[in-house]
């Protein structure tokens, strides 16, 4: 059995994720097939991207059951950026097209407005402050308020409001990272997100 795994779905930033999980300890190797999943470990799901295409991707290779059949394992799995809104039901940016639904709930579009009125760009593309919630496994020893990097137009709206570890604030408060038993998620890059992202990284490698 692999002790850890990346995911390689066509969507990027494998390398960069690979050497933040080298800097922790990990001994990570990039797999394509439902099959290297399926004899994983732990597993983690990067990408950037649309939803749409990355969900595409993902069941074209058969990762999509792949990584359900280790998340009822009750093995360790972790999405990140659009590997974290692809382990959500749906996505506005793609309506019709399904996620792989291991977190009820949707993505949303950030609106280009405060509710204040004041422009916002969008996409978010830079540093942010988190807020992770008392108790988070993925945050343990990390700074409340701490700053990760993000680049995402889109956010998950989870239907179970438990399932949510930290939010942020971009023009509206959302759900950032996510965990639940063995399952992980978070919006952000923590392999981007220097000392706090790297220390993210080896919380999950310790789950």
């Amino acid at each position: 059995m692999t002790s850890l795994v990346v995911v390689d779905f066509g969507a990027g930033n494998v390398a960069s994720m690979v050497k933040a999980l080298r800097n922790v300890g990990g001994a990570p190797e990039i797999v394509t097939t439902p099959e290297a999943v399926s004899e994983a470990a732990r597993v983690v799901v990067p990408g950037v991207g649309a939803f749409g295409a990355a969900m595409r991707e993902v069941r074209k290779r058969g990762v999509d059951q792949a990584i359900q059949d280790a998340v009822a394992r009750g093995v360790p799995v972790i999405g990140v950026c659009i590997g974290m809104q692809i382990f959500f039901d749906s996505s506005a940016e793609t309506p019709g097209e399904k996620g792989i639904g291991i977190f009820k709930g949707a993505c949303r579009r950030f609106s280009e407005k405060t509710p204040s009125g004041e422009r916002l760009k969008v996409p978010q593309i830079g540093w942010n402050t988190v807020r992770p919630r008392e108790g988070s496994r993925l945050f343990r020893g990390i700074e409340a308020g701490s700053s990760f990097y993000f680049v995402h137009s889109f956010f998950p709206v989870p239907e179970e409001p438990d399932v949510s570890a930290a939010t942020s604030d971009y023009g509206v408060d959302y759900c950032c990272a996510a965990e639940r038993g063995n399952v992980f998620a978070a919006q952000f890059h923590p392999e981007k997100s220097g000392p706090e992202g790297l220390a993210l990284l080896a919380n999950f490698l310790a789950s």
